[in-house]
């Protein structure tokens, strides 16, 4: 059955901060004002300081990680907003990662990233292993803000956004092709069988 190229690729925004504070706010919410609208995306924030998740990994599945998995199980694809925090992304991110599991196959990951000099692509680095072992694919093109905090004023706004702003929309090209890709592939083959 031919299903059209232009419907909506379901995207979970991940934001990878629970601090105190965080900065994830300001880029997390430029990130979603880039993406909503009449575009080809329907966008679900998935944000960890909202979720009451458990403290560690359950021994079974609780109704918050379930209803967590259904959030990861919907999506098409997925951005996720993420600080470098001493060369690496930060524990409630992984935790998060860690507590779905099949949900996360066969779809893209694109990563928008913040920190000091290096914006946050170490972060990137290491979650490109952790998602490749998931079986997720993850968009080449980044977003990425060093000295994040002297990148946006008080109330949020992005300073000199032209430059993020087309690394962003390469990004989303990026993102929409994949997921388009993977979502007719996932509906024609369930990942990991072969074709009969």
């Amino acid at each position: 059955m031919h299903r059209p190229l232009d419907r909506r690729i379901h995207l979970a925004l991940i934001y990878g901060s629970t601090r105190e504070g965080r900065l994830c706010d300001r880029v997390a919410n430029w990130a979603l004002s880039q993406i909503e609208g009449e575009g080809p995306f329907a966008v679900d924030v998935i944000d960890p300081l909202t979720l009451d998740l458990p403290k560690r990994h359950p021994r079974g599945e609780t109704p918050t990680v379930r209803l967590l998995r259904e959030r990861i199980g919907r999506a098409d694809g997925f951005i996720v907003v993420t600080p470098e925090y001493n060369r690496g992304y930060p524990a409630p991110l992984k935790f998060l990662i860690d507590l779905v599991g099949a949900e996360w196959r066969g779809k893209p990951v694109a990563f928008v990233s913040y920190g000091g000099v290096s914006g946050g692509l170490r972060a990137i680095d290491q979650l490109r292993q952790v998602f490749n072992e998931l079986h997720a694919a993850t968009v080449r093109d980044v977003v990425c803000f060093a000295h994040a905090w002297s990148k946006f004023d008080e109330t949020g706004q992005l300073l000199d956004a032209t430059k993020a702003e087309q690394a962003m929309a390469t990004m989303l090209a990026q993102l929409h092709w994949w997921g388009t890709a993977l979502r007719d592939a996932r509906e024609n083959v369930p990942y990991g069988t072969f074709a009969a």
